[in-house]
């Protein structure tokens, strides 16, 4: 007999009988019925059962403020009275919008200032796909079609991102990816490395983006798209050696670069960008997530000045959404982006909460479980091994749904990738947030171990 409330139990009845949830398998999701989230505060959740979970995810590597900020609430309420929605298309624009692209565009990198506004991370790069390949046409080269991404990247689910994104998974359903997308491996030395040292891979893996230009034709290639880091592909953070030697290559072709800075944006690496951090100086970055620390669906494209003014001259671009720019969310974006400023978030992020958490998470790699930790701002990678020497998995075991599962249990919300643990926890955790964070991994660590062993 359940012990689940009354109330839990219809809602989990409700989403076994009408709701198709994304990525799930719905058996077993019916069968076991979903957490059911009902409020949220600071850092934290609690289920209908009145659980308090810490969200070591920030939603969907989103919320960067944290839960319950009053300011986003009022914007959002203020913008609904004044206007709640207007449309972009047709010679038309208003205030939200067009504040919320100078906002943008003040702390994007020099050379940057156009936005393009969208719904979603997956939206903006499906524009950019878009616009890269109208750009290209546009200067007289139509047969730069071609964009080459990483193996295990990740660039949404709708057909153009789930293409451009390289997850097989993704790719089995619905025959993708579409033609003209190509991929070269990810600089995953832990798991993908061998006998090579972490910067020896590094190179190895740049230069496969070369061997692939010179493959395919640089007459052919219109763009590389890249996250700095890859987030949903299980937070791998390149080794040193591979972003100097990609700008490298990237300086010597005709090609554009596009830097992904859905999850690394607004702050996540203690930099206003992900490009900031590693000193990269793409063509096209898109955003979503932290832009609106997810109170509200939006994203975008910021684009360098010299390919906004090549499309900008070039007629009408047949692109956008019914809810480009939509005003309510620009107006909580417009607050969001002030919040981070007047606070100082990502000052704080880059010279106390991150190295702090970072200190804290690199102590659980005594933990015998544990193969490695990285981690970078405020992202971090826990490597769940059965052999630290050799990096041996426990095949076929599940090991990281356990481990996952052992966390929801225990009031701490860690995803797992395969047997990779991962965090991306909400910007303005404090200390003690930090504290209570490794404390209860550890735990999790504990029981998995246990459990795979007894």
């Amino acid at each position: 007999m359940s012990t689940k409330s009354p109330q839990t139990l219809q809602w989990q009845a409700l989403s076994g009988d009408h709701h198709l949830a994304p990525f799930s398998d719905y058996r077993q999701l019916k069968e076991k019925g979903p957490r059911i989230i009902t409020e949220a505060q600071g850092v934290h959740l609690w289920d209908s059962e009145g659980h308090k979970i810490l969200d070591g995810m920030a939603g969907l590597w989103c919320v960067a403020v944290g839960y319950g900020r009053e300011e986003l609430v009022q914007a959002a309420a203020a913008q609904m009275r004044e206007l709640p929605y207007y449309n972009l298309f047709f010679q038309t624009a208003h205030p939200p919008a067009l504040e919320l692209a100078q906002a943008v565009v003040q702390v994007a990198p020099d050379g940057m200032s156009h936005v393009f506004f969208t719904g979603s991370g997956s939206e903006g790069n499906d524009t950019v796909l878009r616009l890269v390949r109208h750009y290209w046409a546009l200067q007289g080269k139509p047969g730069k079609k071609t964009i080459i991404g990483r193996v295990n990247g990740y660039h949404g689910s709708t057909v153009a991102g789930a293409s451009l994104g390289g997850m097989s998974g993704m790719h089995e359903q619905g025959d993708l990816p579409i033609p003209g997308i190509a991929h070269i491996p990810q600089p995953y030395w832990f798991g993908e490395g061998g006998d090579m040292s972490p910067d020896e891979f590094g190179l190895w893996a740049a230069n496969q983006l070369e061997e692939k230009i010179l493959e395919l034709g640089e007459d052919q290639v219109a763009a590389f798209i890249a996250e700095p880091i890859q987030g949903a592909g299980g937070v791998i953070i390149p080794p040193d050696s591979y972003w100097p030697r990609i700008k490298e290559i990237l300086a010597k072709y005709d090609i554009l670069f596009v830097a992904d800075e859905v999850i690394c944006g607004f702050g996540r690496t203690g930099e206003w960008f992900g490009s900031d951090y590693y000193q990269l100086k793409p063509d096209l970055m898109t955003i979503a997530k932290g832009l609106t620390s997810g109170y509200v669906p939006m994203g975008g494209v910021i684009v360098r000045d010299r390919i906004a003014k090549v499309i900008s001259e070039g007629g009408d671009f047949n692109h956008g959404f019914t809810y480009s720019g939509h005003p309510v969310a620009a107006a909580v974006g417009l607050a969001n982006l002030r919040l981070l400023h007047e606070e100082k978030i990502i000052e704080r992020v880059r010279s106390e909460t991150a190295p702090y958490l970072q200190k804290r998470l690199r102590e659980l790699e005594d933990h015998p479980l544990v193969g490695e930790v990285r981690g970078l701002g405020m992202l971090g990678a826990i490597e769940l091994v059965k052999d630290k020497a050799t990096r041996e998995r426990y095949e076929g075991r599940g090991v990281g749904m356990v481990c996952r599962q052992f966390c929801f249990d225990n009031g701490l919300i860690m995803r797992a990738v395969g047997d990779t643990m991962i965090i991306a926890p909400p910007l303005v955790m404090t200390e003690a947030d930090v504290d209570e964070l490794v404390s209860k991994a550890r735990l999790c660590l504990d029981l998995t171990l246990n459990a795979i062993n007894g």
